[in-house]
């Protein structure tokens, strides 16, 4: 990454999460590698490659990604020391560990040396001057039937950050506080008063320097991001931004006619493989629940419960039926055991990473 990249997030660290801001260890669901490697492979993941690198870290990711993961080593990998040194703080602030901190750039090869079984790289290929190189460079990190989730920013998201951010660059506007000065001096029909009455991101000061005066960034339409995948030697297996159709094919043709009409469904989240199995067909698995859930379905904890979807569809509230058919997969439970009607039932629940799907 370029230097300037570099001294942005020591000057700005981002996210500013406060220090105390916890999350329910159901809603990391989605980060727990079991589950995640189950669901792009049919099968959990092989001894001694329980590994995942969150490259690009940031000050906050490291916390669910542990709190999602007790017992699994992950490495958090950051430009910024000044980001890393809040991540271990929010760490230790709530009792999460496992977790080995490293200062450096993604693209060298001899820090955090792989194999991966999962690579996490939210919101970090759009600030290198060669995404590409990046994106190679986390590929050769990757296992055998390895994951590796990436977010880049789309071009009609991104479309009013970007025209605000190419016009303070040409009148040398670099802190925060002048542009909130710009801001409160705007007329009240003015797109720049528009947007930050829209936007919550440029609430916080790291937030406003992260959407508005960040050094480095590209965004991307559908088929410039699928050109990059391409180059990189990945495979598509899932989009998980808002609204994303579970084939990649079909997603991709509708975010296509989406963007026709300069249209997005939002910055694109994908999760990439290399060499994946595929997934267990309902009538050879036997289920097991996402451990992330496994407190939450407690039966003294009263009430329902509703967890948000992380694959690009949202989830249905679970009542207390739910809750107790999803606690019989505690220990694990095969597709001869259960009725068609639960069959179905519980490939829904794994269609949505609640419960695991392997071969049996």
């Amino acid at each position: 990454m370029p230097e300037s990249v570099r001294r942005h997030y020591e000057l700005y660290p981002y996210p500013s999460y406060p220090l105390f801001a916890s999350v329910r260890r159901c809603d990391t669901y989605a980060n727990n590698l079991s589950a995640l490697w189950s669901f792009f492979n049919g099968e959990l993941p092989p001894p001694g490659l329980s590994r995942i690198l969150i490259a690009g870290c940031g000050s906050f990711a490291p916390y669910p990604f542990a709190l999602a993961n007790p017992g699994t080593q992950i490495t958090a990998l950051d430009l910024s020391r000044k980001s890393l040194q809040r991540a271990r703080l929010h760490c230790l602030l709530h009792g999460v560990a496992g977790v080995d901190f490293v200062a450096g750039d993604l693209r060298d090869p001899g820090l955090a040396p792989g194999p991966y079984a999962m690579i996490d790289a939210y919101g970090v290929l759009h600030h290198l001057e060669e995404p590409l190189a990046g994106l190679r460079a986390l590929e050769a990190r990757l296992s055998e039937g390895g994951i590796l989730r990436v977010m880049v920013y789309s071009r009609y998201t991104r479309r009013e950050e970007d025209s605000i951010r190419r016009a303070l660059r040409l009148l040398k506007v670099r802190d925060p506080e002048e542009v909130r000065r710009m801001v409160a001096k705007s007329a009240r029909d003015s797109r720049l008063r528009a947007f930050f009455e829209s936007s919550g991101e440029v609430a916080s000061r790291s937030g406003l320097a992260d959407a508005l005066l960040h050094p480095q960034v590209m965004s991307y339409r559908i088929d410039e991001f699928l050109e990059l995948v391409t180059a990189s030697g990945l495979v598509p297996l899932r989009f998980a931004h808002p609204g994303a159709l579970p084939e990649p094919e079909r997603e991709i043709a509708r975010v296509r006619g989406m963007e026709k009409e300069k249209r997005s469904p939002g910055n694109f989240v994908l999760y990439l493989g290399r060499g994946v199995k595929g997934p267990c067909r309902d009538e050879e698995a036997v289920f097991r629940l996402n451990p992330c859930l496994s407190q939450a379905l407690a039966p003294w904890r009263p009430g329902a419960l509703y967890v948000p979807g992380r694959l690009g569809q949202k989830n249905a509230t679970l009542d207390g039926a739910e809750r107790r058919f999803l606690r019989r997969f505690l220990n694990p439970v095969p597709a001869d055991g259960l009725s068609s009607a639960e069959l179905a039932r519980a490939g829904r629940y794994a269609d949505q990473l609640f419960l695991m799907r392997c071969r049996g």
